[in-house]
């Protein structure tokens, strides 16, 4: 659906992406994650049309993104909906009028049977019809963004962009909203970007994800691919890991699990078959779209670092040696 080959944008000799290619598929949930500055929102503004890019190319559905080809962009532009950390909705309008918007800057009737059908099933959608009529001021951060999320499906649009949609947002209103993200790509079949720097918007509804750092793209794949087991330094800062905290005497040996292997007593077997004790430093469990995925790090003397290495290798645990 999206295919960005080596693209390069500079801001007064400031290069701020740096040779990006991805590839996102049609009704795909795509995350684009990294720290502030990374260029996420930059390369989101690009796909757009918002920005312009200096090298490289960017096609959405096969059609090649070209800002100086007005008449094309605007065209490409209808086919993407986008949705804003701020919302930027018009207070003079109520939620109907501002999920009706877009359809007056289209030059399309929005006040035909068939358009008001559609307004108010989008309302629906979002879970608003009891707010149709209040003003923006009215509503809390969640149903602002839910009144975005309406407005920017009114054109029917094959794409939804998401600018850190929930970063002003607490966390129990993310989830609802991310649960409604989930739904509209699962039923209508929209393929969703969604640039983040929040872990928990990944986790929960990214099938695929990017990340940034610095303008370039240091790593792709499924995020617990990435995260559960960053092999990445600047993925594992990102992430905050306590590694600086493990002890400093000993061997530190990391394991992972996945699926039934988060209930199989591992630690235990091996320490009554090794006949040694092992000191759990830290555990996790992260769930990523239902599925959960686990990791501990145990302290071990040097000595047993090599029988442990062959029991865990006997039981398909994945594991690696944390460097001090």
């Amino acid at each position: 659906m999206i295919s960005i080959e080596n693209v390069q944008k500079s801001f007064k000799n400031n290069e701020v992406l740096k040779d990006i290619s991805i590839q996102i598929e049609d009704g795909e949930i795509y995350g684009i994650i990294g720290q502030s500055g990374a260029g996420k929102s930059t390369l989101l503004r690009c796909i757009n049309g918002l920005e312009s890019y200096d090298q490289g190319s960017i096609t959405v559905d096969g059609n090649l993104i070209n800002i100086r080809d007005k008449k094309s962009l605007r065209l490409q532009q209808k086919k993407m909906g986008m949705i804003f950390q701020s919302f930027n909705l018009l207070e003079r309008l109520d939620v109907y009028q501002n999920v009706a918007l877009p359809m007056k800057f289209w030059g399309i009737p929005a006040n035909t049977p068939q358009a008001k059908e559609k307004i108010l099933k989008l309302i629906r959608l979002v879970g608003l019809e009891e707010k149709m009529h209040q003003k923006p001021r009215e509503l809390s951060g969640g149903q602002k963004q839910r009144v975005a999320i309406a407005r920017a499906l009114v054109l029917d649009p094959e794409i939804l962009l998401c600018d850190e949609a929930t970063s002003a947002l607490d966390p129990e209103i993310t989830k609802g909203i991310l649960a409604l993200l989930q739904k509209i790509n699962k039923e209508m079949g929209i393929t969703i970007v969604v640039v983040t720097h929040q872990m928990e918007v990944v986790k929960q509804i990214c099938q695929r994800v990017a990340f940034l750092n610095h303008g370039k793209v240091l790593a792709v794949g499924k995020p617990e691919q990435l995260f559960v087991w960053p092999k990445e330094k600047e993925i594992r800062d990102f992430l905050r890991e306590e590694s600086d905290k493990l002890p400093s005497s000993g061997v530190n040996l990391k394991l992972f699990f996945f699926g039934e292997g988060n209930q199989r007593p591992i630690v235990t077997q091996m320490s009554q078959e090794l006949q040694t004790d092992f000191n759990i430093c830290w555990a996790r469990l992260e769930d990523f779209r239902e599925d959960v995925y686990g990791s501990l790090v145990l302290n071990m003397q040097e000595k047993d670092l090599e029988r442990a290495c062959a029991f865990l290798d006997s039981r398909n645990v994945t594991w690696e040696v944390i460097s001090k």
